[in-house]
């Protein structure tokens, strides 16, 4: 019988792992989760690397290698996180295969700094796209303002895009008309959409990280409003996710996109990220449990993975209680009077910073072991 995890698929979600690893790969580690628990794609992002590679001897005698050359610090993290990636989707050549491309990919971040910076995310883009040389890998691309014209271009090129650091409803809806118009501009090109592929990656535990200190301190403070703010408490995030997905639904089951799906086109998914619990009053399975669902991917913590196998209830539940999501939402704004884009607005701006903060952390150091390399 299948564990926890390897039932997932069942319910038509798909998981990937939000990890990535010299050892991890090469160990046979990665393989192993493929084999034995349906594991269905890789998600980096700088965080993830700067562990990897500043924490660990993984990396150390190709960065002495590479400190006799002239590459910039960048393009030494560059060279490192293609190599992972590659060698990552080398080991998903087959589930890519077997979904008829709807899985088995790896993805890779843009330099952080460039989320404000459409063309310079293009350009890094493309460079990455064609260093990996691999058509199961996905570039991420932050869905902030700037990001949204570089998604449409990217996907008129064939580039597939992983779209991250989600958290608005009006940016996702945004983010899945670019796509959508990204796939009509390669049609009039006369290019085939058949293997383009995108997800969008809707965040979810930082959501609830920054709503509930707002509410308890409304309940300390305004007897008014107490009780709905209690009530909210650990439940906005997972009323975004259900309305993000009836927003999904909408769009992508439209006679305009049923025109693209007539030529091949795949839906531009809804992914779950950031699915380990940050609270420890609550159910650490939280995130996992509520939004298995159809037609969605879930990329999940290396630690939470392991939980899930163990003690994860499988069952379809993502479209449980759509009205009553709605509802949250409402109180959250109507009543209790906490504004969810000033929210997911601050959300963005703190997401990039801690994408950012790492990654200056990692060409630190590895500037630093060039030094030491260089002596």
């Amino acid at each position: 019988m299948k564990n926890p995890l390897a039932q997932i698929p069942d319910f038509g979600q798909s998981i990937w792992l939000d990890y990535i690893k010299k050892s991890f790969i090469e160990s046979g580690e990665l393989k192993k989760l493929i084999d034995e628990d349906d594991l269905r794609g890789v998600t980096s992002n700088p965080a993830i690397f700067e562990e990897a590679i500043a924490h660990s001897d993984d990396y150390n005698d190709i960065i002495n290698e590479l400190a006799k050359t002239d590459l910039s610090t960048e393009d030494i993290f560059l060279k490192l996180a293609i190599a992972d990636v590659q060698a990552a989707a080398d080991l998903f050549k087959g589930v890519y295969e077997k979904t008829d491309a709807l899985d088995g990919y790896v993805s890779l971040e843009v330099s952080p700094g460039l989320a404000q910076d459409t063309e310079g995310s293009i350009a890094e883009a493309r460079s990455s796209w064609a260093t990996l040389d691999r058509k199961n890998v996905m570039i991420k691309i932050p869905g902030t303002k700037e990001g949204i014209p570089a998604i449409k271009e990217l996907i008129s090129e064939g580039i597939n895009i992983n779209v991250t650091l989600l958290f608005s409803l009006d940016r996702y809806r945004a983010v899945a008309e670019a796509y959508i118009e990204g796939l009509e501009a390669r049609l009039a090109k006369g290019e085939s959409i058949d293997n383009v592929a995108s997800v969008a990656s809707f965040f979810l535990s930082r959501v609830d990280t920054m709503v509930d200190p707002q509410l308890e301190e409304i309940i300390k403070t305004d007897s008014n409003r107490a009780t709905p703010a209690k009530q909210l408490l650990g439940k906005v995030a997972i009323a975004s996710a259900r309305v993000a997905y009836h927003i999904y639904k909408e769009v992508f089951r439209s006679e305009r996109f049923k025109a693209l799906e007539a030529k091949g086109a795949k839906p531009q998914r809804l992914l779950w990220a950031s699915t380990s619990v940050k609270n420890k009053a609550y159910d650490e399975l939280m995130y996992l449990e509520a939004l298995i669902g159809p037609e969605t991917v879930d990329t999940v913590p290396k630690d939470t993975l392991a939980i899930y196998r163990e003690k994860g209830h499988p069952a379809s539940r993502l479209e449980d209680g759509l009205e009553d999501a709605q509802y949250v939402l409402y109180q959250l704004e109507d009543v209790v009077g906490l504004k969810l884009s000033d929210i997911t607005q601050k959300l963005e701006e703190e997401g990039i910073e801690k994408f950012i903060k790492p990654f200056g952390s990692l060409m630190n150091v590895l500037a630093q072991k060039r030094q030491e390399a260089a002596v």
